[in-house]
């Protein structure tokens, strides 16, 4: 499409650099920017034009474009707003989704931009804007539809306009009513509170008295006696009348339409094909509640205006309810729009360039505009983050058959390619430890193994109440969180289990599971020490890549590999691994293109291999779907510009990221739903409703209503304690709005995932053979032997070893830092850091002084003696069962042998574990 200089409107100039919403009202026939401050505030006489910019991970800008008629604004200026709005587009280089918005019947995504709701009020430019804060509060009645976002309207104030399938707002002086249809849905009633709320702080100042009104409750209560006052008095209430709003067109049938001269002609076929559309030529999709208009990339702008105008006309004929009027361009494709024909290419045979956008640029740089925000800038690199604490503890086993088998600490980190596992890591939180309940598929695994892993993990879930999140992580397809508990994770060719041996005999294939002193090649990928791994491949050059590091052993040699494209850090994850795969054993150093005969002899010779790295799928702008499933069939619905207080109790919702997704499960859905939660999460993948190439064994992870892990909860603006109150969604959500928007439960926030695993830069290069030990996260490793602990104190530390002490042994782990501020680290000698290093869980805080009265954190310090039960002067206002706690610096060195005291600070479950340890003195 050519773009000239009159076609862009010097209203629109600098539109759509950054992200958020930017808003026209259409004035005597002209855009006018709308001041920020009265965003949201519609007026009924009026139209207006919509910009919502998003700033995309990839760094482009996504750009919607709505337009806006208010019920009592005139067809010109209706038709301005629609002009106006294919003008933008133009400004923005041609790419935007345009909608057409009717007051009543807005889209979904609309209405998210002005959560919870908009209420237009009457006037408009024409009539001097009556400000409706100037005039005596008036009595008003609305009715509220809507279980993800709000539609309101408001109606006559008369008992007639109430029915038992809505619910209502009577928003009197000093008190608003919320009524209840008996008909309507507990997410439907927790949604109209939002709008209550913004009553009260829009009309009230925030002062008001808030009543829920039950439909159908005695009039003996008085909250329900004072809402029937206002309409005369309680009295039966009538079945609601069918109205033109409530008519649908899900029968009505798709059409396609050719936009000739400015009119709409039929297209007859027998079925819906990306190859009906022309670039040269605009169209019109008649899908009933939608009309899309599609405009080829090689069309004109007076062409697309006029497509415009036949779906104007089009949406204004008889017998039809109101529509939706969607734009597309060529291209760029709503998924919406491309899943209404049988079949339509993964890519479109258009070029797609930026030189549109460019022209458009170099037009307005030269009117001196700043144009940085029109074209796609460089994507904003980030190292992946686990978003989990890794110091937690691990257990693996291997499914065998229909039995789970425990692996040693030494093999947990060793899978093989033929079998399933299940994995259960807990990590400390707040005030609770969590867990992560998990099941791996190995690529050769067999499909009754799988069964069998999937069902073990799900009893072992169930369980512990369905209190751990629980992942299904298929081989070659493992997220960050799952390498970062892992840290050196290992993937080994063949199978131990039956089932895989069982296969492989019934199929007559030869048995490659992995064997010491055999021919082995691994490819060494990772980030670090603390994310790392050795995928055993093919042993032939082919499988070789100039971007990796490769081990290959033989029963008598080892080998190194380092392909050009490799960096320093690289090749130190391949002395890391080589100390797990092959220990005490030295290797010989290959570099590209100076190989030894006998490496090249181990491969079978020399043969073309790839350079390039092996991508995988990266995590994408996140997506909010409700889900409805029911008789095997998935039906999902998204939700914009989604918040925490959107995911409902009822409900079960799938959060999509691309490389994985997420199953949210409230506490209120019942037993049989909840069980189908990784059907629904396998559904969700196999249907890929956003046409993006989801990968059928992306991570699924099914997320229980509070007991959400931080790496699901960084996706959001959380708050713990909303995830923690009791009741269902209306409940909830009306004790908010009672109690001022604060939750009314005594539960800490959850911690803010920064720096998970509190990791510090790759330290340096350790000796081949050396073990390693795996440190907590605030402890510093000490060089110095060891020295004997009093016997106190190693009773004390001996309760918090519990971890399988060899896990520390296998895990070659950068240190430790406290991934909260550091602390100044304390002076203390060798025999010290031996106590500090065995109470590796506990964060060292600074010696409090002699003769203090108060810890740190204020609480009171008393002398053993007046502790003791049997003293002379006791102290009367302590629990004495955990007087241990009370204990001042001197006497607990008295106590317990110690030279030095150090005060922890912990969470209450390891408060608790350290009185039960005291105790035993």
């Amino acid at each position: 499409m050519s773009v000239s200089m009159k076609d862009l409107d010097p209203a629109f100039q600098g539109a759509g650099q950054k992200a958020g919403l930017e808003i026209w009202r259409i004035e005597n026939f002209l855009p006018v920017l709308v001041p920020k401050s009265t965003y949201g505030k519609f007026f009924t006489g009026d139209s207006y034009v919509i910009l919502k910019t998003i700033a995309l991970k990839s760094g482009a800008l996504r750009h919607d474009i709505h337009y806006w008629l208010g019920k009592d604004t005139s067809q010109d200026e209706a038709g301005v707003a629609a002009i106006k709005t294919v003008e933008l587009d133009a400004a923005l280089g041609g790419r935007a989704v345009q909608y057409r918005e009717v007051q009543g019947h807005e889209t979904e995504k609309f209405l998210s931009y002005f959560k919870p709701c908009i209420i237009p009020q009457e006037g408009g430019v024409s009539s001097g804007f009556k400000h409706a804060e100037a005039e005596e509060h008036k009595t008003r009645l609305f009715v509220c539809k809507g279980k993800h976002v709000v539609h309101v309207k408001e109606v006559p104030f008369a008992r007639s306009s109430l029915n038992h399938d809505d619910i209502y707002i009577l928003d009197t002086k000093s008190k608003i009513f919320q009524f209840n249809g008996s008909n309507s849905s507990i997410q439907e009633r927790a949604k109209a509170l939002e709008v209550v709320q913004y009553i009260k702080d829009t009309n009230h100042d925030g002062k008001c008295e808030i009543a829920a009104i039950e439909d159908g409750k005695l009039m003996a209560d008085a909250e329900t006696g004072e809402f029937w006052s206002f309409f005369g008095g309680f009295a039966p209430l009538p079945r609601k009348a069918a109205s033109d709003e409530d008519n649908t067109v899900d029968s009505h049938p798709t059409k396609l339409h050719s936009i000739e001269k400015g009119k709409a002609k039929p297209i007859e076929a027998d079925s819906l094909t990306r190859d009906l559309l022309d670039t040269n030529k605009c169209y019109l999709l008649d899908c009933g509640i939608e009309v899309f208009v599609w405009m080829g990339r090689s069309t004109s702008l007076d062409d697309r205006k006029s497509a415009s105008g036949a779906a104007e006309e089009l949406v204004h004929g008889p017998n039809r309810p109101k529509s939706h009027i969607i734009r597309v361009i060529e291209g760029f494709e709503t998924v919406m729009f491309r899943s209404k024909f049988d079949s339509w290419p993964q890519t479109a045979d258009v070029a797609v360039s930026e030189d549109g956008r460019g022209k458009v640029a170099a037009l307005l740089k030269r009117q001196g505009v700043n144009v940085k925000g029109l074209l796609k800038s460089d994507p904003v690199k980030e190292e992946p983050q686990p978003y989990i604490d890794c110091t937690g503890n691990l257990q693996v086993w291997r499914v065998n058959g229909e039995e789970k088998i425990l692996l040693p600490a030494s093999d947990q980190s060793k899978f093989y390619s033929g079998d399933c596992y299940i994995f259960q890591y807990s990590y400390p939180g707040e005030d609770k430890e969590e867990y992560l309940i998990g099941t791996w598929f190995g690529k050769q695994s067999v499909e009754g193994e799988r069964a069998s892993a999937t069902s073990l993990a799900s009893k072992m879930v169930e369980s512990l109440k369905f209190f751990p999140c629980q992942a299904l992580i298929y081989e070659g397809n493992e997220p960050i969180q799952f390498y970062s508990i892992f840290q050196s994770f290992i993937v080994l060719k063949g199978g131990l289990s039956d089932g895989f041996k069982n296969c492989i005999v019934e199929k007559g294939i030869p048995d490659d599971t992995y064997k010491e002193d055999g021919i082995a090649l691994f490819r060494v990928q990772g980030t670090g020490p603390d994310n790392m791994q050795a995928i055993q491949v093919e042993a032939a050059a082919s499988s070789l890549n100039s971007s990796y590091c490769y081990i290959l052993h033989s029963d008598s040699a080892v080998f190194t590999w380092s392909g050009n494209l490799t960096t320093s850090d690289n090749q130190e994850l391949v002395e890391r691994q080589l100390d797990l795969i092959k220990p005490n054993v030295q290797s010989k150093t290959q570099k590209e293109g100076a190989e030894s005969d006998q490496f090249w002899a181990l491969l079978g010779g020399k043969s073309e291999y790839p350079s390039q790295k092996i991508v995988r799928d990266a995590e994408s702008d996140p997506h909010l779907f409700a889900c409805n499933f029911s008789k095997g069939n998935l039906k999902v619905t998204e939700i914009y510009n989604f918040t925490q207080d959107d995911l409902m109790t009822e409900d079960i919702f799938i959060l999509d990221i691309h490389s994985e997704i997420f199953v949210w499960v409230g506490q209120q859905v019942d037993s049989k739903n909840r069980a189908q939660a990784l059907t629904i999460g396998e559904s969700f993948l196999e249907h890929d409703f956003l046409l993006e190439k989801l990968s059928r064994e992306a991570p699924i992870y099914i997320v229980m209503e509070g007991s959400e892990p931080p790496f699901f909860t960084r996706l959001f603006e959380w708050d713990s304690a909303k995830s923690a109150m009791l009741g269902n969604s209306f409940q909830r959500k009306l004790t908010l709005v009672k109690s001022g928007g604060t939750p009314t439960v005594d539960k800490p926030k959850r911690r803010t995932p920064v720096s998970y695993g509190g990791r510090s830069s790759v330290p340096e290069k350790s000796q081949r053979s050396r073990t390693r030990k795996l440190y907590p996260r605030s402890v510093t490793p000490d060089s110095g032997n060891l020295a004997s602990k009093p016997s106190g104190i190693a009773t004390l530390s001996a309760t918090f070893e519990q971890p399988p002490p060899a896990r520390e042994a296998i895990i070659p782990r950068s240190l430790k830092v406290s991934p909260v501020t550091p602390k100044q680290k304390p002076e203390a000698n060798d025999k010290e850091n031996s106590i500090s290093r065995k109470l590796e869980s506990l964060t060292i805080q600074e010696d409090v002084k002699e003769g203090e009265v108060e810890d740190e954190e204020g609480l009171p310090v008393y002398p053993y003696e007046r502790l003791k039960i049997t003293s002379s002067d006791p102290i009367t206002e302590i629990d004495v069962t955990k007087r241990e706690t009370y204990l001042s610096s001197t006497e607990f060195r008295e106590k317990f042998g110690m030279t030095k005291v150090v005060f922890f600070k912990l969470p209450k479950w390891k408060q608790n574990k350290l009185k039960m340890a005291l105790q035993l003195f």
